[in-house]
């Protein structure tokens, strides 16, 4: 197993499950303190209602030879955020990999025109998968851009080296 990233430390935001979830484990097993966000715990769901939550997802890191650290954060609050990336410096102080991977849809409207679509839906799910990027990314750039080499990741296919 590779230890390459000991000593540095992720932030993946949208970690609950999915590609999050799998980043967040192997960023862990090249041996990455990781903190792991999402709205889905063991004691409260997000509106998606699925079991998986972000304390197991800080397990599997952990398991994969990182470490894994578990923080509910709604990446919609700017308030959680800044104080997610306020607890990175206190505890951390440096971050060397970002990545945005928060989407959340519960359901897609295929074969429906945009006038056919759930508008209110439609926007909830606009601001998950583009506001938590430009949010996230507004608290946590400022600490990651202090360390050379530093990686911001989104899954809209964008990647950084800072």
């Amino acid at each position: 197993m590779s230890t390459r990233l000991e000593g540095k430390v992720a932030l993946v935001a949208g970690a609950t499950r999915g590609a999050g979830r799998g980043i967040a484990v192997q960023l862990g097993a090249a041996g990455a303190t990781v903190y792991c966000t999402g709205r889905t715990t063991r004691a409260a769901r997000s509106e998606m209602n699925r079991t998986e939550t972000i304390e197991d997802t800080a397990a599997l890191v952990n398991e994969a030879g990182g470490h894994g650290i578990a923080v509910q954060v709604d990446h919609l609050i700017p308030e959680q955020v800044r104080d997610l990336v306020n607890r990175i410096q206190s505890e951390q102080g440096c971050l060397h990999v970002l990545v945005n991977d928060i989407f959340g849809a519960t359901r897609i409207e295929w074969n429906k025109s945009v006038w056919e679509s759930d508008l209110e839906y439609g926007l909830h799910t606009l601001r998950l998968a583009v506001d938590t990027h430009a949010i996230t990314s507004h608290f946590a750039i400022p600490l990651l851009i202090r360390t050379p080499g530093a990686l911001l990741h989104a899954d809209q296919g964008y990647s950084l080296v800072l």
